[in-house]
């Protein structure tokens, strides 16, 4: 049950195994349907959820349309980090594109165990260095490449997103229709 997140923290940050094990035994496990929310805009994160399995698109959302900004696929932390790090509300939503398995802890706890291995503050770092690099990679994407090669760089590094989520998700996750999209594929293929 714990061996993706075990993994993760052995390989990404310096916990001991004392403190690997002590970890381990603060997560609980969650289990959401598909088409279950696991964040809302206008909240705050209070706990780091870690996918165990499953899909998760996160994405922006507006009266009139919603934005797909990332696919979650892989196991990995899937939290609102800056939420979760300053106590701010978040402008981001989650939503659950199969069943999922997750793995929660509370930030307290959490925040308690990371200040008494003294590895707090490199596993922040490191988490948000990562987030603000694929940030500013997705915004200058969108800015200077056109939908057909946002399309083929999808094709060639997240080709499990294309065979698991649905095309009107991707469709918006490049900012554009269905149709348009079907074209792209058509053209590619």
């Amino acid at each position: 049950m714990y061996d993706k997140v075990s993994k993760f923290f052995e390989t990404e940050y310096p916990l001991n195994q004392h403190g690997i094990d002590e970890l381990l035994s603060l997560f609980k496990k969650k289990y959401l349907k598909k088409g279950e929310i696991l964040l809302k805009a206008k909240t705050t994160e209070k706990e780091l959820r870690f996918l165990n399995s499953g899909i998760v698109r996160e994405f922006y959302a507006t009266p009139e349309k919603e934005t797909n900004i990332n696919f979650y696929t892989k196991p990995q932390f899937i939290s609102d980090l800056f939420s979760f790090n300053n106590n701010s509300s978040t402008n981001k939503n989650q939503e659950a594109l199969s069943d999922i398995e997750l793995l929660t802890i509370e930030k307290e706890p959490f925040t308690k165990l990371l200040e008494k291995y003294e590895c707090g503050k490199s596993f922040i770092d490191l988490s948000f260095q990562r987030l603000l690099k694929q940030k500013e990679l997705f915004e200058y994407n969108r800015i200077t490449k056109s939908a057909d090669e946002l399309y083929q760089e999808l094709f060639i590094y997240k080709t499990h997103w294309l065979e698991k989520i649905p095309q009107y998700h991707i469709a918006s996750y490049l900012n554009i229709t269905p149709e348009t999209l079907s074209r792209i594929r058509k053209r590619i293929s």
